[in-house]
């Protein structure tokens, strides 16, 4: 099989292009020319511009592909690029949308791929709709062989997921010198966090499968925590018991509008993933590395190098602010 990843060098992606190549997938990468330990041969790494259209066609040359997977599209006009490029040159196109495009609020905790699509919160999440849709439409009236993927809070050994903190060494800094660790809401919320190398394996699975095309599917871990196990875990793979604050959602949003949008568009809600879809689409998938083994990994990734212990001193200090403002407006 002959894939082409768009992108392909990411938190979650560089799991799922390493799997590709362990399963002997004739896996080419196609971006700008970002660094990667990937072993792949010079013919393999395709540099070019997917934003310009001329650009990412020098690179492909006359190349054809069994499967395109596009990590980097975020509008509809980026995927109208993509129609145009891929529909002579794959029998099959994965558009990497989101999970934070189910509806929000949900009426259910439950989400299946069958959950209405809305989110009145969160741009981000309303292009990804948007690119479905127009994705959707090709199918249905052109044929266009889409593969609708949606991952949630995905994280691998080089990030660390935290809501307000970022994906860094941020939140570890502050768990380690025993300061306050901002939890949103009241902690009891149900989350779903999963990693890379589980989504991965979901993935790849249905790379080539002729059953996914004109599907929509989600893919993430079936271990459910809530925000508090969270940090917890965090904090013992830290080496520290955090010292959890619980502040509103609608407060952080208010200093911090780009972290609100996806806490109140996605993160502020019990979300739990049913898997079964990706489970008939790929007989065997099983999400295997649980959250206190996963974000071990990540704090061990973190502390094998000094240079990697970076403090974002913005979000250090937003998080010092708001939650002075919080205690001064509910003390006690």
């Amino acid at each position: 099989m002959r894939a082409l990843f768009i992108g392909g060098t990411g938190n979650i992606s560089i799991a799922c292009s390493r799997l590709a190549l362990e399963q002997r997938i004739d896996l080419y990468i196609l971006n700008r020319g970002h660094d990667t330990d990937l072993p792949l041969d010079a013919n393999h790494f395709l540099r070019g511009d997917i934003r310009d259209g001329r650009s990412a066609e020098r690179a492909l040359k006359t190349l054809d592909f069994d499967v395109v997977v596009d990590w980097v599209a975020f509008d509809v006009k980026h995927v109208e690029t993509d129609i145009d490029l891929f529909r002579q040159r794959t029998k099959q196109y994965v558009f990497i949308s989101s999970a934070s495009a189910y509806q929000k609020p949900p009426n259910h905790y439950r989400v299946t791929e069958s959950t209405p699509l809305a989110n009145p919160f969160w741009q981000y999440s309303r292009d990804k709709i948007a690119c479905e849709r127009r994705l959707n439409e090709e199918y249905r009236t052109n044929g266009f062989p889409v593969t609708v993927v949606r991952p949630s809070h995905t994280y691998g050994e080089t990030w660390i997921p935290c809501v307000v903190a970022g994906h860094g060494y941020t939140v570890v800094d502050r768990i380690r010198k025993g300061k306050e660790v901002i939890v949103h809401g009241d902690g009891q919320s149900l989350w779903t966090m999963t990693h890379n190398s589980d989504f991965a394996k979901g993935l790849v699975g249905i790379l080539g499968n002729n059953r996914a095309i004109g599907e929509s599917v989600h893919i993430t871990s079936d271990e459910v925590l809530s925000w508090d196990q969270i940090f917890a875990a965090i904090g013992a793979a830290a080496g520290a018991a955090p010292r959890l604050i619980h502040i509103p959602s609608e407060l952080i949003n208010a200093f911090d509008p780009e972290t609100g949008a996806g806490l109140l568009g996605d993160k502020a809600y019990s979300m739990v993933f049913d898997n079964a879809k990706i489970k008939r689409l790929v007989p065997g998938f099983e999400a295997t590395v649980p959250f206190a083994e996963g974000i071990r990994r990540s704090v061990a990734w973190f502390d094998a190098d000094e240079r990697r212990r970076v403090v974002d001193q913005n979000r250090d200090r937003m998080m010092d602010r708001i939650i002075e403002v919080f205690q001064r407006a509910w003390p006690g």
